[in-house]
C-alpha cells in the first residue's frame, strides 16, 4: 500500500480509473503523470502548503488526477456539489479561499456565471473538456509540465463542506499530514482489515465524486494499487451490471441505493452475476433495519456499515453478523470513544437518547466559523458531529435523527427517523421526509411529504392508511397527523434529504 506515484513506475498500465457508461480508461502511468503535471502548474503559480484547489464537475475521468493534485502538493482540495447554483457555488469558493478552481465543460454554464469578483479572485482558472470562457485549457495548460515528480511532494488533505441540509454549508478543515504522500497512512492500513482492501481490488463507486465518502475511497483504492469504476450518475440496474462486467470485490453504496436496488424486477435483480462482490459498504445516512435485512438475505454477510463524518471527529463499526444480532446499530467505536450526553451537558446511561460524542477523534474545526466549532465542543475535548442517539448496555451506538431535525410537541423530543424508516416499509411510498411543522397548541406537529411508489394514488384514502400504518408500528405521537403528497423530496445525490428546504410543504 502507498500511492499512484509507486504503482505509475511499476505496473504503468494498470487501470487506475474506468468510467462505468463511457469505458474511459485511465491507467496508473497516466493518473501519475498528469497529477504530477498538474502539481508543477500549481506551485509555479505560487500555491504553497495549505493553499485551496477547488473543483467542479460532474464525475470525470480527470476528477481523480485533479484530487491526486493536491494531496502531492501540499494542498487542500474542495470538490464542490455540482447541482449548486452559481450563488452557491461562490459562496463556497470564496468561503474556503480557493487559489485555483478546475471545471469542466460540462459545468461550464456554472463557472461562467460566477461573480466576477469571486473569479477575479483566482489567479488559476482551468476547464476540463473543452473551452470555458474566463478559464485556460486544462490540458493545454499542464502537458508543458513534466511529468516528474515534485523533488518535495508534500502531503494534502480534504476541505469538505457539508451537504447544506440544515443551513448554508461549512467547511471542515483537518490538519495537514504531516507524513510525506508516499508513505503508508494508518487510516488507510485500517482498510484492509475492516474490509478487505487489498492490492488489486475493483472498488465500484456509484455515488457523486464531490463527496467525502466517495472520494476518500476512491482515494483510498488507489493508494492499494486498485481500480475505481466510477458511474457517471446512479442507475440501479447499471450498478448491479457493472459489478458482473468488472468483477467488482468492493463498493460503497447509501441507503436509498438499496432500496431502488431491492425495487427492481426479478429479472433486473437476480439476472446479474455478483459472485465477485466481496465487501459492500454503506453510510452517509440511516438505513431503514428492513431494507439492511433484506439486503444481507440477498447479498449475504459481505454488507459492513460506518457511522462517521466530514469532521471525522470518531466512527465506529459493525459488520453483517454484529448487525443482525444488533438490528438498528450502527456498531462499536473504532476511532475515539462514544459518550452520549444531554442537555444539561451530563452523561446519560445506556438506553437514553442524548447528542453523540466522542473523545479522542481527531481535530478539526469549521472553516471561518469558530461558534460553530466550539459548539461542537465540550470541555475535555469531547466534540459532536449533531446527531442524536444512545448506547445499549453493551456499548453498542444507535442513532436517532440529527439534533437540528428532532421535532419537539408538547415538550416531548420526536425524533423523525423512526415515522420515516416505517413509512417506507408502506409499498406505496417510493421516498419519505417526517418533519415538524408550526402548531399553535403543541409547538410543533408531525407532519411526511410522501413521494409515491409508481401506480400508487395519491389522496385522502392514502393519506389515512399510512397513517394508520405508522401507529400500528409506532406510538401514536411519534406519527404523522398530517401526509403531503409530492412528485420527488428534495434528496441530495448523497442520500441525505434536505430538509431545510421542506418548508415550501407548508409555508
Amino acid at each position: 500500500m502507498t500511492y499512484p506515484g509507486y504503482y505509475g513506475e511499476v505496473d504503468p498500465d494498470r487501470p487506475a480509473v474506468v468510467m462505468g457508461t463511457a469505458g474511459t480508461v485511465v491507467t496508473y502511468g497516466l493518473l501519475d503523470q498528469r497529477s504530477n503535471r498538474l502539481a508543477r502548474l500549481l506551485r509555479h503559480a505560487g500555491l504553497r502548503k495549505g493553499d485551496r484547489l477547488a473543483v467542479l464537475m460532474e464525475n470525470n475521468p480527470r476528477f481523480l488526477e485533479i484530487t491526486w493534485a493536491a494531496l502531492r502538493s501540499g494542498l487542500y482540495i474542495t470538490p464542490v456539489n455540482r447541482h449548486l447554483t452559481p450563488a452557491e457555488v461562490a459562496y463556497i469558493v470564496d468561503d474556503c479561499g480557493a487559489s485555483a478552481l478546475v471545471v469542466s465543460a460540462a459545468l461550464g454554464p456554472v463557472a461562467t456565471a460566477l461573480a466576477p469578483d469571486t473569479l477575479a479572485r483566482i489567479p488559476v482558472r482551468l476547464a476540463v473538456d473543452g473551452p470555458v470562457a474566463g478559464f485556460d485549457r486544462y490540458e493545454d495548460a499542464i502537458d508543458v509540465w513534466s511529468p516528474e515528480r515534485l523533488a518535495d511532494e508534500l502531503s494534502g488533505a480534504y476541505l469538505f463542506y457539508s451537504s447544506g441540509t440544515t443551513g448554508r454549508p461549512k467547511g471542515v478543515v483537518q490538519p495537514l499530514p504531516a507524513a510525506c504522500p508516499a508513505e503508508r497512512q494508518p487510516r488507510v492500513l485500517a482498510l484492509a482489515k475492516l474490509y478487505g482492501y487489498r492490492d488489486g481490488m475493483r472498488y465500484l463507486s456509484p455515488a457523486p465524486m464531490y463527496h467525502a465518502a466517495p472520494l476518500g475511497a476512491s482515494v483510498s483504492v488507489q493508494r492499494y494499487g486498485g481500480t475505481v469504476v466510477v458511474m457517471e450518475r446512479f442507475d440501479p440496474a447499471d450498478a448491479l451490471r457493472l459489478i458482473e462486467r468488472h468483477r467488482i470485490t468492493h463498493s460503497q453504496w447509501v441507503p436509498t441505493m438499496f432500496v431502488r436496488m431491492l425495487r427492481l424486477d426479478d429479472d433486473e435483480r437476480l439476472g446479474p452475476d455478483l459472485s465477485s462482490h466481496e465487501s459492500a459498504t454503506h453510510a452517509a445516512a440511516p438505513c431503514p433495519v428492513e431494507v439492511k435485512r433484506q439486503m444481507i438475505e440477498w447479498w449475504g454477510p459481505i454488507i459492513y456499515e460506518y457511522y462517521s463524518g466530514t469532521e471525522l471527529s470518531g466512527s465506529t463499526y459493525i459488520t453483517s453478523e454484529q448487525w443482525l444480532a444488533h438490528p438498528g446499530s450502527v456498531g462499536r467505536p473504532t476511532s475515539g470513544k462514544v459518550h452520549i450526553i444531554g442537555d444539561d451537558g451530563g452523561e446519560l446511561p445506556a438506553g437514553e437518547v442524548g447528542t453523540v460524542y466522542f473523545a479522542g477523534g481527531s481535530p478539526f474545526q469549521y472553516h471561518n466559523d469558530p461558534q460553530k466549532t466550539a459548539e461542537a465542543y465540550l470541555p475535555g475535548g469531547l466534540s459532536t458531529m449533531g446527531d442524536m442517539g444512545y448506547v445499549d448496555a453493551d456499548g453498542w451506538l444507535y442513532l436517532t435523527d440529527r439534533k437540528a431535525h428532532t421535532i419537539v410537541s408538547g415538550g416531548v423530543n420526536i425524533y423523525p427517523r423512526e415515522a420515516e424508516d416505517v413509512l417506507l416499509g408502506h409499498p406505496a411510498v417510493a421516498d419519505v421526509a417526517v418533519f415538524g411543522v408550526p402548531d399553535h397548541d403543541m409547538g410543533e406537529r408531525v407532519n411526511a411529504a410522501v413521494q409515491p411508489a409508481p401506480g400508487a394514488r395519491p389522496g385522502p384514502d392514502l393519506e389515512q392508511e399510512l397513517i394508520a400504518f405508522c401507529r400500528a408500528r409506532l406510538a401514536a405521537f411519534k406519527c404523522p397527523r398530517s401526509v403531503d403528497f409530492v412528485d420527488e423530496l428534495p434528496r441530495l445525490p448523497t442520500g441525505k434529504l434536505a430538509k431545510r428546504l421542506l418548508q415550501q410543504y407548508w409555508q
